[in-house]
């Protein structure tokens, strides 16, 4: 997934009346009171596979392999291979999702609500005030196929999603379950059709030769955990989430090798503080908590830590041989001159001190909260230690002991790359007046990323994407940079997953006809691109060990609705048919032509 700019509006209880009236309330209580009406896709009961009509399996023209079956008139030469590049034999050539931006069925077979349930009831806080009730239905679409299915007298085309990409050559799908969909009221009752559901979706992965790799939390809070006690920024949450996770591994470690416990902790924790004046849709009590502002995110970070661990150690007490990782996120950082280019002779040591500076803060507080801690020392990074002194309750050894080594892989979703520089200080001063003064609206972190280079009117990092992912600089030249950096800086024992990569095109939503929402230029480029810079760097001793792309296929893309686009399969929402776009065939292409057999 990609990642979201948005404040989550919601009340943050503390175990007054409104807690204690939300545990009493049934499922269908809840629904009722915080979410309302929930819309319903004309497919409601999973649809059984069929075959994949082999036309939706030809390759577009060529647009770098000269072995595809069309004629060409390139009078240039097309992608040949380099015979000192290749992709391990085990690696993973994967696409990847999410159960709240694809699943849909939300109210289904006992799914309870999840905190984004409600606030996609939020007027406003969601483009086009879009749902997740629906989405890609994959609730019920995810075996595969093409098959006709009467409904209220229309027949409508039902396109499935498993065999589709097994028979596209993937041969990995990275998804996650959906909390509240097993567990209801986030902990306690267990929904049993829940369980029954993922059973087959396991299943069916293996069943078409799809390694199944599967995420405990992307995101979907259940309801009822944040109204009783605030989510992730109480303690209890770490007994509540090991809960959830002992009952997944209890019920697949058998069938699934491959877990992540939390997704991107850092996007997840930042959505706190949580603004107040703002209230559920049926209830006037406003957003409270008695933790400030400035210390929420952080506080949400050690909770993060010590649920993942705690799930890490319940997983491999269940079975050692599980590989458990979580999902990190961040991109390469370049270090940049506040107010000076490459090609200005008035560049100064301290320009570039503070530079250099600035990115090493930025891995601290980004990618080093996380792996510092997981893969290095127990505990934050030193930068980050200094800060949060003063108000976090630190780390018991037992507790340093538990975080440290508690993953298997080092699994980042790394979109691309981004510049940074020193805050600047009012006057003089750089780096070292942001870091002296406590007022100033950089600190504690003291950079400022940046997208565009310096000393430049306007030209950006790389390619243009979509408006709705602002977020994302496309900058795959410095992919091999990135993945030796985290290589030598976190040292993962078990090499290196790119666990989300991909953009969506500019206004791709715009597009009306099948014809131009199939040929994906930029997609397709960024991939093949990507996917160099990953061998170059296998070829130069890094251990990647396999990348999943994201998306499987067009879905919610949080705040932006369903207008930002990063699929390799375009989705008409309205008839719910997929289309795999040339994107996906580079994709493919890429590892059939460099990956052992």
């Amino acid at each position: 997934m990609a990642r979201i700019i948005l404040l989550l509006a919601l009340a943050v209880c503390s175990l007054g009346s409104l807690a204690q009236n939300a545990t009493l309330l049934s499922i269908d209580e809840l629904w009722d009171r915080y979410v309302g009406e929930v819309s319903t896709s004309p497919v409601t009961t999973t649809v059984e596979p069929a075959p994949v009509p082999l036309e939706s399996l030809t390759p577009p023209p060529p647009l770098y392999y000269p072995q595809l079956p069309f004629p060409g008139g390139a009078q240039v030469p097309l992608q040949i291979r380099n015979e000192s590049w290749s992709f391990p034999k085990s690696f993973w050539r994967g696409v990847s999702g999410s159960a709240f931006q694809t699943e849909g069925a939300v109210k289904a077979e006992g799914r309870g609500p999840s905190i984004w349930d409600v606030l996609t009831r939020v007027p406003g806080y969601i483009k086009n005030n879009e749902t997740g009730d629906v989405a890609d239905n994959h609730y019920y679409q995810y075996k595969q196929g093409n098959s006709m299915l009467a409904e209220s007298g229309n027949i409508l085309l039902i396109l499935l999603d498993i065999a589709r990409i097994a028979a596209l050559g993937i041969n990995t799908y990275s998804f996650s379950l959906s909390w509240p969909r097993i567990m209801p009221y986030g902990s306690g009752v267990v929904n049993e059709a829940g369980l029954r559901h993922y059973d087959d979706v396991i299943d069916t992965c293996l069943q078409y030769g799809i390694t199944p790799v599967v995420t405990l939390y992307h995101w979907d809070l259940p309801l009822n955990l944040q109204l009783a006690y605030g989510g992730w920024l109480d303690e209890q949450i770490i007994t509540d989430f090991t809960e959830y996770a002992r009952t997944a591994f209890t019920r697949w470690s058998s069938k699934v090798q491959y877990w992540v416990t939390v997704n991107e902790p850092s996007v997840f924790c930042n959505r706190y503080p949580l603004p107040g004046g703002f209230s559920f849709s049926n209830d006037s009590s406003p957003t409270s908590t008695s933790i400030p502002p400035h210390q929420q995110f952080y506080t949400c970070a050690r909770n993060v830590l010590l649920a993942h661990s705690s799930a890490y150690r319940a997983g491999k007490a269940t079975n050692a041989s599980l590989s458990i990782s979580f999902k990190n996120n961040g991109g390469y950082k370049v270090p940049v001159d506040n107010n000076n280019n490459n090609n200005n002779n008035n560049n100064n040591n301290n320009n570039t001190s503070d530079a250099a500076a600035a990115v090493q803060r930025a891995y601290d507080f980004n990618e080093g909260l996380w792996a510092t801690p997981v893969f290095l020392t127990g505990d934050y990074p030193e930068s980050v230690r200094e800060y949060v002194a003063g108000f976090l309750q630190p780390f018991t050894p037992r507790q340093r002991a538990r975080i440290r080594g508690s993953s298997d892989v080092f699994m980042i979703d790394a979109y691309g790359a981004g510049g940074f520089i020193a805050a600047p200080g009012e006057g003089e001063g750089g780096l070292r007046a942001c870091l002296s003064n406590t007022s100033h609206p950089a600190y504690p972190r003291c950079y400022v990323g940046v997208s565009t280079y310096p000393g430049a009117e306007y030209w950006p990092i790389g390619p243009a994407v979509d408006p709705g992912a602002s977020w994302l600089a496309y900058g795959t030249d410095w992919i091999p940079a990135m993945l030796r950096t985290y290589q030598d800086m976190f040292r993962p024992a078990g090499g290196i997953v790119i666990s989300e990569f991909g953009i969506p095109e500019p206004y791709e939503d715009l597009r009306t006809d099948i014809l131009s929402v199939v040929i994906d230029p930029l997609r397709s480029r960024y991939y093949r691109e990507y996917l160099e810079s990953i061998l170059m760097a296998i070829a130069e001793g890094v251990n990647v060990v396999g990348t999943l792309a994201w998306s499987i296929f067009d879905n919610l893309e949080w705040d932006q609705g369903y207008s930002c686009r990063f699929g390799i399969q375009y989705v008409n929402y309205t008839t719910q048919e997929r289309f795999f776009k040339a994107s996906a065939f580079e994709y493919v292409n890429m590892f059939d032509l460099y990956q052992e057999k």
